[in-house]
């Protein structure tokens, strides 16, 4: 395995461990608010806030979040052409 490889796969596993803090905390809302459905974007973008705000990998998460992103409009584009 070559280093930049080695770099992407520690890059999306430390990617995946700030979204399963995420997850946790958004579930932790949910339930707070007594399971009430139709808040799952507000308690996933409060929980990704709060999560974000102790992570020193938040630069990282949000800029593979973004180029992720990015990649998925194009692929979604090309698909519809």
């Amino acid at each position: 395995m070559d280093i930049e490889t080695r770099r992407q796969k520690q890059q999306e596993l430390m990617v995946k461990l700030v979204e399963r803090k995420v997850r946790s905390r958004a579930e932790q809302l949910y339930q707070t608010r007594g399971e009430v459905d139709g808040h799952a974007l507000q308690d996933w973008v409060q929980a990704e806030s709060e999560v974000l705000k102790k992570s020193i990998l938040a630069p990282l998460y949000r800029r593979l979040r973004t180029e992720s992103q990015g990649s998925e409009a194009v692929e979604a584009g090309n698909l519809s052409v």
